[in-house]
């Protein structure tokens, strides 16, 4: 990829490593750059939730990725300035098979969670990862269990990211850009999906199911993919941290009800 311009808001990136020894940090090194990772996960979070270099948020200096041994998939914390991303180093092992794919992929999930807005710290979890994985999907890094569908429209991860894309698709791009933007300055409020397509999110999640139901699983990402894999569910904790916001990704193949296995 091209550098980014000048005017981009790129922070300094720092990593961290907790256990050498680890496999998954030999497949890490084996597989990812670890500066082009941060760089392009950054930058793919300013072309897909920000689109312009006026609206791209400042206020982050430094971003430290850390490696390190713990359970699930990884988080993100820190300060407003300083902002810490946590990998799981088994993670990585379990994904050996497409380990570069799957450390961009989860990276710009977390890079996501840096930059986002939260409706001052209302917006339900749901939205909040489902957000942070719509752009994961739009940068095209996709597990192959991925696939449309499931129980409700704020389930989160990628139920959620499937229904903000079948909301673009349906209403233009820019629909996720300017609902994360009308959280920025208000508190969240179910309104905002109203104000941006004209319909109650409710009406919107029974219309997609509908187009769920009429054949059109296959929703595109805007690069010529299509998502009709076999899909396992995800889970989300969010919570308070030290008085900051922290994000955890921690269990993407915890099985959801509403999906289906099949």
């Amino acid at each position: 990829p091209l550098p980014p311009p000048p005017d981009w808001p790129i922070p300094t990136f720092s990593l961290r490593i907790d256990d050498l020894s680890h496999l998954g940090v030999k497949l890490f090194f084996d597989n990812v750059d670890p500066i082009r990772l941060m760089r392009d996960a950054t930058l793919a979070v300013f072309q897909w939730l920000y689109v312009t270099t006026d609206k791209a948020p400042k206020h982050v200096q430094t971003i430290l990725l850390v490696l390190r041994p713990m359970e699930g998939v990884a988080y993100t914390t820190g300060s407003e300035t300083a902002k810490e991303i946590h990998l799981a180093c088994q993670h990585i092992v379990n994904c050996a098979d497409r380990c570069s794919d799957e450390v961009h992929g989860v990276v710009i999930h977390e890079v996501v969670h840096c930059y986002q807005y939260n409706g001052q710290d209302a917006c339900p979890g749901g939205l909040i990862e489902g957000i942070a994985d719509w752009v994961r999907l739009r940068s095209g890094f996709i597990p192959p269990h991925w696939s449309p569908g499931g129980s409700s429209w704020d389930a989160g991860y990628h139920v959620t990211a499937y229904f903000l894309q079948w909301l673009t698709e349906r209403y233009g791009e820019g629909t996720v850009q300017e609902i994360n933007g009308l959280m920025k300055d208000a508190p969240y409020d179910e309104c905002i999906f109203k104000t941006v397509t004209g319909r109650k999110v409710n009406k919107l999640w029974k219309l997609y199911k509908e187009y769920l139901g009429e054949g059109g699983a296959g929703l595109s990402t805007g690069q010529g993919l299509l998502m009709t894999a076999p899909s396992d569910g995800d889970i989300t904790r969010l919570g308070l941290a030290g008085g900051t916001v922290t994000h955890d990704y921690l269990d993407q193949y915890r099985l959801d009800p509403g999906l289906s296995t099949m």
